[in-house]
């Protein structure tokens, strides 16, 4: 392992590789926005055993968090970040592995690039349950995260909690489960949040990118993209399925759908997941389209 911080960027980027060095490399994006990479692991390491995966903490969060955050942190700085993240590590041919926000930040820095405002080109598109593409999908997966989190499975987890008396005979644990409820509408099945490694959201930045995204909407721009893609959605994702199925058609993508499965695919469907992206990896050439 390997890590450090960014000398390019407007404010030190926290960054770490994992997997071999010398050969293809991978830059994984995390999700969010305003979280940090380390809630992937050590899941999504499956990726670097035998190719190199570059993470790195996104602006406002994480181990890039920094005084002048208070200052506006848009999708757009995201993107120039994103940009300098790659020239530093000249990461040509580049590959993008997009978690959630992720994958819509692959998204749109590969609609920028192919606009000639972003550089290089994405030589190829991993997209893990990508955020939705419009406003209107977002403001959909935001009704069913909440109904989700309302469910009678859910009550029952968080009443079961309160009668446990864990939070005076053990705080540390009683912080780790609150942690485990608050992200369970995710999971197809809510005990699976039990694995997710526990991550803290810089509520500000992720409200600032979110407004700075006003009344957004891709589905038109993604058909100036073009490169290998591969798109992997959880069947049970309360993120709608129609805005993968969008990418999906727009970049000309395979579709991977997964059965018995939400949000957190590197946890509630690990093996199927990592199969598909090895193979999509294992057949596309790295070269720009």
């Amino acid at each position: 392992m390997r890590s450090g911080f960014t000398a390019s960027t407007p404010v030190p980027l926290y960054w770490v590789s994992h997997g071999p060095t010398g050969g293809e490399r991978l830059l994984v994006l995390h999700g969010g926005p305003g979280a940090h990479h380390d809630y992937l692991l050590p899941q999504m390491l499956a990726l670097g055993a035998d190719r190199e995966c570059l993470f790195y903490d996104q602006r406002g969060g994480g181990r890039s968090r920094h005084d002048d955050d208070r200052a506006l942190i848009t999708w757009e700085s995201q993107v120039r970040d994103l940009e300098s993240v790659v020239r530093e590590f000249a990461l040509e041919p580049l590959t993008l592995v997009g978690y959630s926000w992720g994958g819509l930040l692959a998204l749109l820095y590969s609609v920028q690039a192919a606009h000639g405002h972003a550089a290089p080109l994405p030589a190829r598109l991993v997209l893990i349950d990508p955020a939705p593409v419009s406003r209107a999908w977002r403001m959909q997966f935001e009704a069913n995260f909440a109904a989700r989190q309302q469910s009678p499975a859910a009550k029952a987890l968080r009443d079961e909690l309160a009668a446990s008396g864990l939070r005076d005979r053990d705080p540390v644990a009683y912080r780790q489960r609150t942690f485990e409820l608050s992200v369970a509408g995710y999971f197809a099945d809510p005990h699976l949040a039990r694995a997710l490694t526990p991550f803290r959201v810089t509520g500000r930045v992720q409200q600032s990118i979110w407004e700075s995204l006003g009344a957004y909407d891709l589905t038109t721009a993604l058909r100036d993209v073009h490169c290998p893609a591969l798109v992997v959605q959880g069947k049970n994702d309360p993120i709608p399925l129609e805005s993968s199925e969008t990418v999906a058609t727009a970049l000309q993508a395979e579709l991977v759908v997964l059965d018995d499965c939400g949000h957190v695919p590197y946890v509630e469907q690990p093996e199927a997941l990592f199969r598909a992206i090895r193979s999509f990896l294992d057949r596309t050439s790295p070269t720009r389209v």
